[in-house]
């Protein structure tokens, strides 16, 4: 190749035999930025110390090209060895300290290389050039905290600078620091980073609870957790929930299970999360023990979930009196996969079966036209729609209107939040790093809420019939959204007639609409102002029906009765303060000025300690590595903290403790002895 010496480099910029430095540092930067310009890459090769005063006496900086590749150890039949980056290069720069001036002076200086120098527009990409500082690493620390993934995130902080030769850094580096970040969070285990992290939260705020399911070895397993927020939104709209454990990040991933619900704006509200080891009736026991436990024994009127057997056994023994719904959308998913065939070649029954589900309000309608589509479609004997039929109760609109449901008909909550918690899921993330992303999604659907309280207050709603008392009454009692609902069936009204009418102690008329088949029986009990609709609209979702505000209208009652406006769908719907089982103080929610529990809380230990586990990224703790041999040993609550239970077994178990298995239960919340 020749020799090639810089010649573009300014005298001031060029080191020189002679030249003092005040520390050998200040010399390496003085000769890494000559490399820059030059176009080689620096690296030090040996140093010399004073052994009693461990001062750096000399010291020798060398291009990285010096040398030669040493012998490679591994199996000599290797048939790709990595390329060859060195080739001998003598060029070097030698530094001795002078112990009278107490300054480092340039000994030996060869500029001679014997390879080609690099373009002034690569000298970014030389590894002696390349350093992510402390100002960028925040950047990507908070970049990869918000989800954004490492090309986005490196995207990003490039153009911040002007372009890739400005950051300081390649994508390599940026990978390899959030590797290196991820290593020093989880090198107790992922056991004392999980506790860590709880007493973390603990601290900032003593409401957060968590409870976990320990194995007979004493190994982690399923994991529940709720902040205040959580306990204080299902106080207020725990009546309807969905759970559903049907994400996961990839094919071999444990379930991840969110109780969700809709609060008073129709906005998806979070009320817990778990990290299960299996699906088995056993597990979900123990989960929904624990999360009625923390919510003050609260049982929510209607749970939707999928057609989990399971799931379904334990709701069954955990929650006899609350009404289990089968989630429409995975029954759909589920007829795909079992009557795909009559999807593809008659796309009639699509309209048949769905109508089955949602339209027939009245039982015998519902048994008619079902029956009717079994022989249309030639299906009575399809084991599926005969299982699904045994379950009608859970599915089919004649039954569900039967009970409280918010309007809800699918665990379509689940999918929208797990939607969102994706994009942050990745195989490679450590269990705090997965509990860092779930509260930046948390927060988002927190932050709807409150963009929704904004536009409330600050948006007056649209009256379409300005003089209409019932709606100037509800205009600013409802929540926006729920004002729309309800200014849609009084417009709706108009298109109903009086059909039939037994005007006695008790009026009763039968309302339909003008021309159509279909009728219903609204009753009025004008001794205590009671109404009732055979469609159950009130009873099920919160608002009256359309036939009902029809009969008020031809009573000439212009204003709705105050038991027929529900509090959890008016704009006050948090205010005022709640009582949980605990009857402790009440705090403040600042972020909407509504007040939320606090519970006494027990003298937290430090957890900083804890050096046990051995699992260092959350797709280990989710995937079913192993099918555990342990027994569950039932769900009931122990009288010890984890945090306290981590540290006095760490010493005993040691870095072998695991997140893993099933079994008993150790709580951690706001008070010992298995929490609230």
């Amino acid at each position: 190749m020749g020799i090639h010496v810089p010649s573009h480099v300014p005298m001031e910029s060029t080191p020189f035999k002679g030249m003092e430095f005040e520390a050998d540092e200040i010399a390496y930067g003085f000769d890494n930025e000559y490399g820059r310009k030059a176009g080689f890459s620096i690296r030090k090769e040996y140093v010399n110390k004073c052994k009693k005063t461990g001062v750096v006496t000399s010291r020798r900086f060398v291009c990285a090209k010096e040398g030669v590749r040493g012998k490679d150890k591994r199996d000599q039949n290797v048939k790709n060895p990595r390329a060859e980056t060195r080739c001998g290069c003598e060029a070097r720069l030698v530094i001795v300290l002078n112990r009278d001036s107490k300054k480092y002076v340039v000994s030996e200086f060869i500029a001679e290389h014997n390879h080609y120098l690099h373009l002034p527009s690569t000298v970014h990409m030389m590894p002696s050039q390349r350093k992510v500082d402390a100002t960028h690493a925040i950047e990507i620390d908070l970049a990869h905290e918000s989800g954004l993934r490492l090309k986005q995130s490196y995207e990003l902080l490039s153009k911040q600078v002007g372009g890739y030769e400005n950051l300081g850094f390649t994508k390599q580096d940026h990978k390899n620091y959030l590797r290196s970040k991820r290593q020093r969070d989880m090198e107790h285990g992922a056991a004392a980073s999980l506790g860590r992290y709880f007493s973390r939260q603990l601290k900032e705020n003593p409401s957060y609870y968590f409870a976990t399911q320990l194995d007979c070895e004493e190994l982690i397993t399923n994991i529940f957790w709720a902040d205040a927020r959580m306990i204080i939104d299902y106080s207020h709209f725990g009546d309807v929930i969905t759970f559903d454990t049907t994400y996961s990040t990839n094919r071999d991933a444990r379930p991840l299970g969110v109780f969700l619900g809709l609060n008073h704006h129709r906005e998806i509200v979070v009320f817990g999360g778990a990290l299960l080891y299996d699906e088995t009736i056993e597990s979900f026991v123990w989960l929904f023990e624990t999360f009625l436990e923390v919510m003050s024994e609260k049982k929510p009127i209607t749970i939707f979930i999928d057609q989990d057997a399971a799931m379904s056994t334990a709701i069954k023994v955990v929650m006899p009196e609350t009404y289990h719904a089968l989630c429409s959308w995975h029954m759909w998913q589920n007829a795909e996969k079992h009557l795909g065939h009559l999807l593809k070649t008659k796309p009639q029954f699509n309209v048949d079966f769905l109508a089955c589900i949602y339209e027939y309000d009245g039982e015998d309608e519902f048994l008619t036209a079902w029956n009717e589509m079994l022989d249309k479609y030639n299906v009575r004997e399809n084991k599926w729609l005969i299982d699904l039929f045994k379950l009608k109760e859970k599915w089919a609109q004649a039954y569900v209107k039967r009970t409280f449901t918010a309007g809800m008909k699918t665990t379509q909550l689940s999918e929208s939040f797990n939607a969102d918690l994706k994009d942050c899921l990745h195989t490679d993330l450590n269990i705090v790093e997965f509990f860092t992303h779930f509260e930046t999604i948390v927060n988002q659907k927190r932050d709807k809420e409150l963009e929704a309280e904004y536009n409330s207050r600050k948006k007056f709603p649209r009256l379409k019939l300005k003089s209409s008392p019932m709606l100037n009454q509800v205009a600013t009692v409802y929540t926006p959204k729920l004002f729309d609902l309800f200014q849609t069936k009084v417009e709706e009204v108009m298109t109903l007639s009086i059909l039939e009418r037994n005007v006695s102690q008790t009026h009763s008329y039968v309302v339909g609409v003008f021309n159509q088949n279909g009728k219903y029986e609204v009753m009025w009990n004008p001794l205590d102002e009671t109404l009732s609709c055979s469609c159950r609209k009130f009873e099920s979702f919160g608002i009256l029906c359309r036939h009902g505000l029809k009969v008020l209208d031809v009573l000439d009652i212009k204003l709705i009765p105050n038991r027929y406006i529900m509090k959890r769908w008016r704009r006050d719907a948090k205010d005022g303060s709640g009582k949980n089982c605990t009857t402790h103080n009440i705090n403040p929610d600042t972020r909407l000025e509504y007040e939320i529990y606090a519970y006494d809380v027990m003298a937290q230990k430090q957890t900083e300690d804890i050096s046990s586990g051995n699992i260092t990224s959350f797709t280990q703790l989710l995937m079913s590595a192993s099918t555990s041999s342990a027994v569950h040993q039932g769900g009931s609550s122990a009288s010890v903290a984890l945090v306290s239970h981590l540290e006095s077994t760490s010493s005993v178990v040691g870095s072998n403790d695991k997140i893993n298995g099933a079994g008993g239960l150790l709580t951690q919340g706001s008070v010992a002895s298995g929490g609230l």
